[in-house]
């Protein structure tokens, strides 16, 4: 087991890394920006280390900076969370040369996972099912213009290297194609630094299945189980649960099988989600693999009992699983509510600033992970979310029930927030009925 970790994170997800430590008896060492000089993350760690100036660039992405830190704290291995370099082929290369462990898979996967074209034609091969769609990578309009006839329309032109919800347009007819294809491959330079493109069939109306996997260097994969993150807006998932009201367990076993074997044909190690999509009739398509621990991890840790973290640190220090797939049983309900500075009445415009009061909810089978207090300050450089509401309950009903109750306590003062908009959403019938899609907040905005 290792002995000293580097945390090259902030937020809740740093706070939630040295939790982890903290528990398996390991030096946890920070890393921030001038920003974050009073952030939780600094605060709770063994060691904190600044690394550079408050954008994301001069700090929290800066490789070099942070692999300096490393070696300066002889750390053993660096646990990325998730955001910044968390998917990023270069940097764990770059680990791997100065011989620190990096926690999440190796270069090499996280470069073919993180091309889309090529995640689709790995799984293809190993006989996942996957969305009609290109199977080379796609730079001229006329050649997508070929394809889209192909595949026939609706189609969703996407940024190969892209995430997000940067780099994609919907086409729904020649006419409107070659616009999309433009604008997409634009977006995709000016954010991802490449105009290569893939095209597939767009589902009008799926819901978002991912499943959870834990893979070891011994050839052991297992699934813990899906999560619906069909609740989004712009791309961006807002409110996600475990298990999901739209699967059989025979269709979770169907499911769960094909994510092992997703992983089985990537060559992976570690922690990492299959994301699906999946239509009314039961009929389920690879996605894409996501490399790294998921902003929603804690609905599975509820549900399964296992702490992802500690086995993702594990894996990488060389241990085999500590589990097998029959050791796995889904027990209860688990709803999660992303918190984010930002006001739904303004187009949900950012709200930077400081709190000045604050009060989080707590008793049986509520969870928050966050990582503000009253009188920090929540930066404009990086992301909106101040916390995660995490609430257990036997069934989904109650789930539904113990999390508008726990909405009701919050309190955040001195910055707007979305607790309200996400209490209206947990009232909604259609919500309730559990028969949404990823379309669900499109239709009721209206």
């Amino acid at each position: 087991m290792f002995q000293k970790i580097l945390i090259a994170n902030r937020g809740e997800i740093a706070v939630r890394i040295i939790r982890a430590c903290r528990e398996l008896g390991i030096t946890s060492v920070a890393v921030y920006s001038t920003a974050d000089k009073d952030a939780l993350h600094t605060q709770l760690a063994d060691e904190a280390i600044c690394i550079g100036k408050a954008a994301p660039a001069d700090s929290y992405l800066n490789m070099e900076r942070i692999l300096s830190a490393a070696i300066a704290s002889k750390a053993e291995a660096i646990h990325p969370g998730f955001g910044f370099l968390s998917e990023n082929a270069k940097f764990a290369q770059m680990c791997e040369q100065c011989h620190i462990a990096f926690i999440g898979p190796s270069a090499e996967v996280i470069r073919r996972m993180g091309n889309k074209q090529e995640a689709r034609n790995t799984m293809e091969a190993a006989g996942v099912p996957v969305i009609p769609g290109s199977k080379e990578p796609v730079c001229e309009v006329h050649t997508g213009l070929l394809l889209a006839r192909e595949i026939g329309y609706p189609v969703i032109i996407k940024a190969a290297l892209g995430g997000g919800g940067k780099g994609m347009r919907v086409a729904y007819s020649e006419e409107e194609f070659t616009q999309s294809f433009q604008t997409a491959q634009k977006e995709s330079q000016m954010a991802f630094g490449d105009d290569t493109m893939y095209i597939e069939h767009f589902m009008e109306e799926p819901r978002h299945i991912e499943f959870q996997i834990l893979a070891d260097s011994y050839g052991n994969v297992v699934h813990l189980g899906e999560r619906d993150c069909s609740i989004q807006r712009n791309h961006q998932k807002m409110i996600e649960e475990a298990p999901s009201a739209a699967l059989s367990s025979k269709l979770r076993k169907k499911m769960g099988e094909a994510a092992v074997k997703a992983a089985k044909a990537a060559g992976y190690v570690n922690a990492g989600t299959i994301e699906f999509l999946l239509e009314n009739n039961d009929a389920f398509y690879f996605m894409e693999m996501n490399t790294r621990i998921q902003v929603e991890h804690p609905v599975t840790e509820w549900v399964t009992g296992v702490d992802l973290v500690k086995e993702q640190i594990r894996i990488a220090s060389g241990l085999p699983l500590s589990l097998s797939q029959e050791d796995i049983h889904l027990s209860g309900h688990a709803i999660e509510c992303r918190i984010n500075a930002e006001n739904p009445a303004k187009g949900f415009r950012p709200s930077p600033g400081t709190i000045t009061d604050m009060y989080f909810p707590g008793g049986k089978g509520i969870r928050v992970d966050s990582a503000i207090y009253s009188g920090c300050s929540i930066s404009p450089y990086y992301d909106s979310m101040v916390a995660k509401l995490i609430v257990w309950a036997k069934n989904r009903d109650e789930a539904i029930q113990k999390m508008q109750s726990a909405l009701g306590e919050v309190i955040i003062e001195g910055i707007d927030t979305n607790v309200d908009y996400l209490y209206e959403l947990l009232n909604n019938p259609v919500y309730q009925s559990g028969e949404f899609n990823v379309n669900f907040i499109d239709t009721i905005k209206h």
